[in-house]
């Protein structure tokens, strides 16, 4: 058998490298072919006719009172956008051509109706619009979105209680209509004041998702959410306690609300700490024989104060 030459192998690998760059050429353009059959289904809007529309005028003499809601919403900037013509101005920027409709009330062909929809395409419609920006970025991909969780389902366009952001109810009363153990949560002694109002569940979570978990919000480090507020917690340390960077707070604290201070998962700080100093944990070194655990009220952090990390001390105790 004859031995592959230096020339084979060089003419091997160039085989693999066009084979690659042919490979490499296609994506782009099967991309902007998906790209634009998702736009079209996101826009879900029929072939329309400059014909079809009728106005926003045409909308207010059945509709007075939506009309007037409207009127006085962000919403109404739609009839100051010409350059992209009827089909994105006014009413019918929302819920379709109705020059039909208004000719024969009867005839909804053409209309987007929101009360017969699914929550799905509610929200392809409403993201037409509202898909840039750094808040709805990962809309479709939210556990709202996954759960058939609508827009309209926190938001009205016709009927909102509050101004900003046309929300149907005030947060946290909007967002415990579904999440009631956070309810309770906040209704425990030691809590994070949003009952209060001086924080909002919007200020830590977004509700139109995020790329991490729980669809919490990052720090301007693009770090916890909690350092937002707790900045003196974030470090960077000399000495850094390790769950602190593995975990989180949330493997002490309870964010929502506690029975205990400092929002703390144990009453007893030192059973929370032997969770993971013991002998059996291989991660974490255990806690001394000298240490005597029976003492009421000793608690670890009385001698390791610097326990979220230290820049003096590895045993954090300054």
């Amino acid at each position: 058998m004859r031995r592959a030459t230096t020339f084979d192998v060089m003419r091997f690998f160039l085989g693999l490298t066009v084979i690659l760059l042919f490979v490499l050429a296609q994506p782009p353009a099967t991309l902007a072919s998906a790209g634009a059959i998702q736009e079209k289904s996101a826009s879900s809007k029929p072939e329309t006719k400059p014909s079809d529309y009728a106005g926003a005028e045409a909308c207010k003499t059945c509709h007075e009172e939506e009309y007037k809601s409207w009127e006085n919403s962000p919403h109404w900037k739609t009839t100051l956008n010409t350059k992209e013509g009827p089909s994105h101005q006014g009413c019918e920027a929302c819920h379709g051509a109705a020059a039909s409709h208004v000719a024969d009330p009867s005839d909804t062909s053409k209309l987007f109706l929101f009360e017969k929809a699914s929550a799905k395409d509610i929200n392809q419609r409403c993201l037409v619009c509202h898909a840039s920006g750094t808040q709805h970025m990962q809309a479709i991909n939210s556990l709202h979105a996954k759960n058939d969780v609508s827009c309209t389902s926190c938001h009205s366009p016709h009927h909102a209680k509050q101004a900003e952001f046309l929300l149907v109810k005030s947060q946290p009363e909007l967002c415990y209509s579904c999440h009631l153990q956070q309810k309770a949560q906040f209704a425990m002694p030691f809590h994070h004041r949003v009952n209060e109002g001086l924080l909002q569940c919007s200020d830590c979570h977004n509700p139109h998702g995020t790329a991490g978990p729980h669809q919490l919000r990052t720090s301007a480090a693009q770090d916890a959410v909690c350092y937002k507020c707790h900045a003196d917690k974030q470090g960077p340390f000399v000495f850094e306690h390790e769950v602190v960077k593995v975990e989180g707070c949330e493997s002490c604290h309870n964010p929502h609300g506690s029975p205990n201070p400092h929002l703390m998962k144990l009453s007893n700080v030192n059973l929370l700490c032997l969770q993971c100093h013991t002998t059996s944990f291989a991660n974490a070194p255990g806690a001394p024989s000298f240490h005597n655990q029976a003492a009421q009220f000793q608690a670890c952090t009385l001698c390791h104060t610097q326990i979220h990390g230290s820049n003096f001390d590895k045993d954090f105790f300054k």
